[in-house]
């Protein structure tokens, strides 16, 4: 079995990307204790200690670290049990209805914002804040060169909006604030 990992901008944050689905339907965040009991994969990678939060989509684990701790001592454990799971365990599946407090919401945004979405901005020299999620509608700031630039409302549509309603039902738009009159 083969896990491929991406670093991204923030050296706190390493995410896993397993061959095989991780889910079967949805996605979930993970800060605390309450919430673990909804995956056993993520209490298994919590109890290795270290970790701040767990965002797992059905071909990710984005994982965030303490500032202190080691990635060469924590990749290897957490590519472990991934690998343990998805011998062992059928994908997850998460419901929308998990995830329907607006908090949760706009956690698994931000979330995803910055697993799948800022490392690419960041490549080509912007960045992409999170501003407000309100009624459906998602309002993002383009930062750096992807601010004002000519390709940045097809960035948005064709990149942003695609991968924030795919993973999150309640996400219907993403605007820009520059588009915001």
């Amino acid at each position: 079995m083969n896990i491929e990992t991406q670093l991204t901008p923030d050296e706190n944050v390493i995410n896993f990307f397993p061959s095989q689905p991780l889910t079967r339907q949805g996605s979930a965040e993970f800060f605390d204790r309450k919430s673990l009991r909804k995956s056993p994969l993520a209490e298994q990678l919590f109890d290795l200690g270290n970790i701040i939060s767990i965002f797992i989509t059905s071909d990710m684990i984005s994982v965030t670290k303490l500032p202190e701790a080691d990635w060469n001592e924590l990749k290897p454990l957490i590519m472990a049990e991934i690998m343990d799971f998805l011998t062992t365990c059928e994908p997850l599946e998460f419901s929308p209805e998990s995830s329907s407090e607006p908090l949760d919401i706009i956690q698994s945004i931000k979330s995803l914002l910055n697993a799948r979405i800022r490392p690419a901005v960041k490549r080509d020299g912007g960045d992409i804040k999170f501003i407000d999620f309100n009624n459906g509608i998602v309002t993002v700031e383009m930062q750096g060169s992807c601010k004002g630039c000519p390709y940045a409302m097809r960035t948005l549509k064709d990149g942003v909006e695609k991968v924030l309603k795919s993973y999150i039902p309640e996400v219907k738009e993403v605007r820009s604030t520059e588009t915001i009159s």
